[in-house]
C-alpha cells in the first residue's frame, strides 16, 4: 500500500522532541533508506538551514541524513515570493540563520531600511525592538510574509509560542494579512513538490499536528497518516473535526517486510 508512495515527513513531534528522539521514528527513517523509497522532511520550522536540520538529527542519533532531505517553510516562502514578484529582490526578515540563507541563496538583498518584503520566521532572540523596527518596514509598505502559522510549538519543556502568534501580532499591528506560506497552505506543499520532483499523487503527508499536517493534506487532496506523538490526539480528530487517512501511534508501524 505505502511502498511506492514519496514520504513527507514533519520533524518536530514526528521525528523527535527537542533531542529526544520519538519511538518508531529512528526505524521507520532506516527503513525508508535501506528500501531505497523516496522522502523528504517537510518542516515548518523556518530558523534551522538544510545543513543545521540535517546536523540535528545526527547528533541526537539518527543516520545517513543528508542537508538535501529538508525543504523548510523558509525555503518555501522565499520560492513562493520568488515566483509572485521576480522584479522585486530586497528583503528584511524576523528569524534565525534558515531564513536568512533561504533569502540570500535566492538572490535576495538583506535591505532592513527599505525592503520590498518582511519575512518573518521564528526567532528566539528577537526583541521589542526588533518587532518595533519591523513594524516600521510594513508601515512604510513592505508586504508581510509568514513563513508559517503555527500558534505553538511543543518542545521538552512545554508548549512555547509559535511564529504564527508572532506573524498574527503583525497583521493586528498593521491591519495587513500576510501571504501565508507553511502547512496548512499549499504554497508549501507546491514548493516541495517542485523541489523534490514528486508528483501529488504519489504524495502521502506524515505527521503529529492535525491543523498543520493533516490539514495541508485535506487542502491539498494528498493522503495523509496521523501518529499521536505529538502535538494532537486522537480524539483531537472528532472535535477539529480533521481526518487523516490513517492513523497510528508510532511510525515504525509502517515497517513491512
Amino acid at each position: 500500500m505505502l511502498k511506492n508512495k514519496f514520504f513527507m515527513i514533519d520533524l518536530d513531534g514526528t521525528m523527535y522532541h527537542g533531542t529526544t528522539i520519538l519511538p518508531g521514528a529512528k526505524e521507520f527513517v532506516n527503513y525508508l533508506i535501506s528500501n531505497k523509497m523516496k522522502f523528504i522532511f517537510l518542516t515548518n520550522n523556518a530558523s534551522r538551514t538544510q545543513v543545521q536540520a540535517a546536523n540535528h538529527m545526527l547528533k541526537i542519533g539518527f543516520k545517513n541524513i543528508k542537508p538535501e532531505m529538508f525543504y523548510t517553510s523558509a525555503m518555501a516562502a522565499v520560492d513562493t515570493v520568488s515566483m509572485l514578484y521576480p522584479t522585486k529582490k530586497k528583503a528584511a526578515y524576523i528569524g534565525e540563520e534558515g531564513m536568512k540563507i533561504a533569502l540570500l541563496d535566492n538572490g535576495f538583498t538583506i535591505d532592513p531600511d527599505n525592503p520590498d518584503f518582511l519575512f518573518v520566521g521564528l526567532d528566539r532572540q528577537a526583541t521589542y525592538r526588533d518587532y518595533s523596527f519591523a513594524l516600521r518596514a510594513l508601515k512604510n509598505g513592505a508586504k508581510l510574509v509568514g513563513t508559517n502559522n503555527d500558534r505553538i510549538l511543543l518542545s521538552q519543556d512545554g508548549f512555547n509560542i509559535g511564529n504564527g502568534s508572532v506573524v498574527a501580532m503583525f497583521e493586528y499591528a498593521t491591519n495587513q494579512e500576510a501571504l501565508k506560506i507553511g502547512k496548512p497552505h499549499l504554497p508549501i506543499i507546491q514548493g516541495a513538490l517542485r523541489y523534490s520532483n514528486a508528483l501529488k499523487e504519489d504524495v502521502i503527508i506524515i505527521g503529529d499536528n492535525l491543523e498543520t499536517d493533516i490539514k495541508l493534506g485535506e487542502n491539498a487532496g494528498i493522503e495523509t497518516i496521523f501518529v499521536t506523538t505529538g502535538v494532537n490526539t486522537m480524539e483531537d480528530c472528532y472535535t477539529l473535526d480533521i481526518k487523516p487517512t490513517y492513523i497510528i501511534d508510532k511510525l515504525s508501524n509502517l515497517i513491512r517486510d
